[in-house]
């Protein structure tokens, strides 16, 4: 692929994720559309990107199809990130998560198809591991889900693949583990456990974790997911394409790991923070006790190299939150 520029529709764009990779790619020089309904996502994400010349805000929902065909006219690739997340959301309300997982991702699939887009990259899940035991966890052995968000994110994976087989339609999915960093919503009942200890640590708030601490989980720096969303957008491999990859770091940490992390770095702006307790729960309901990827299909195939550690991307993440959240 020549480096010239091209035009990029990001579903989600103003979510987390979805608004780093506006900003990543603006700066780029490439032309970004952002679709998003602003249910999960926020407006202060995507602001200082609204007077750019090549940023164009698309307020809409991916459940309709006539904005899923308008969003998607005159693109080149789609990094589709719009969804409802949270194994807890879709476990008290599994309708909704399953009519923007779902019908939201086929409405989209079925536009890139209509419009003759280049390329649909799209966020799968480390919960389609599911009831999986083995560790790590490889792209083509996954287990039963244990959540209706699970079971809408297994469902992309086999819609993504029947199209590429049925239409023509290159598509890659990226199974996401456990993403941390800066834009993180830390408020909320489905927040990210890291920006929620965070803002409790800051506010010298005990935290709460789910269980003896012992869960396990491959926590991912965003900037290892952008690099994986530029290298699933560039590849010319036609080995590479429709087909999955784990997304994350390649390690596992516990959350009681996490949290001593957490009160290390935090520390070192407010020395009160290392002496705060930890409290700890029920588990929750949906949860799978580990998670810990292998890389070695994304760095075969897209030559992935994470450049970030979980100690190198919580040390980020920490002054970020500490300098934009306080």
């Amino acid at each position: 692929m020549s480096s010239s520029n091209f035009s990029i529709l990001i579903t989600g764009g103003a979510g987390f994720i979805g608004s780093n990779l506006c900003e990543y790619f603006l700066a780029k020089g490439h032309l970004v559309i952002c679709l998003d309904n602003f249910s999960t996502g926020f407006r202060h994400n995507i602001e200082p990107f609204l007077d750019h010349e090549n940023f164009t805000l698309i307020e809409g929902d991916i459940r309709d199809y006539d904005t899923c065909l308008k969003a998607l006219n005159g693109v080149d690739y789609v990094l589709h990130q719009a969804a409802l997340g949270s194994v807890p959301r879709s476990v008290n309300d599994p309708v909704t998560s399953n009519e923007v997982n779902v019908t939201g991702f086929l409405n989209m699939l079925q536009a890139a198809k209509e419009t003759g887009i280049k390329r649909f990259i799209y966020a799968a899940s480390s919960s389609t591991y599911g009831d999986s035991e083995s560790l790590p966890k490889v792209e083509d052995q996954i287990g039963k889900p244990l959540s209706p968000y699970a079971v809408t994110k297994y469902v992309n994976e086999l819609y993504a693949d029947v199209f590429s087989k049925t239409y023509g339609i290159e598509t890659i999915g990226l199974r996401y583990f456990n993403v941390f960093g800066r834009k993180q919503n830390p408020n909320g009942a489905y927040a990210a456990v890291i920006p929620k200890f965070v803002m409790q640590l800051m506010q010298h708030e005990s935290p709460v974790i789910n269980g003896d601490g012992n869960y396990s989980r491959d926590f991912t720096y965003i900037d290892n997911v952008i690099h994986m969303n530029e290298l699933a957008l560039t590849t010319s491999d036609k080995n590479a394409v429709n087909t999955v990859y784990n997304t994350a770091y390649g390690d596992r940490t516990t959350l009681n790991e996490l949290v001593d992390y957490l009160k290390e770095y935090l520390s070192e702006f407010d020395s009160e923070i290392k002496n705060i307790k930890v409290v700890h729960g029920p588990n929750r309901v949906g949860d799978i006790p580990h998670s810990l990827a292998s890389v070695d299909k994304a760095k075969e195939l897209l030559n992935y190299n994470p450049q970030f550690s979980i100690s190198q991307g919580l040390k980020e993440a920490v002054k970020w939150y500490w300098e934009h959240l306080r």
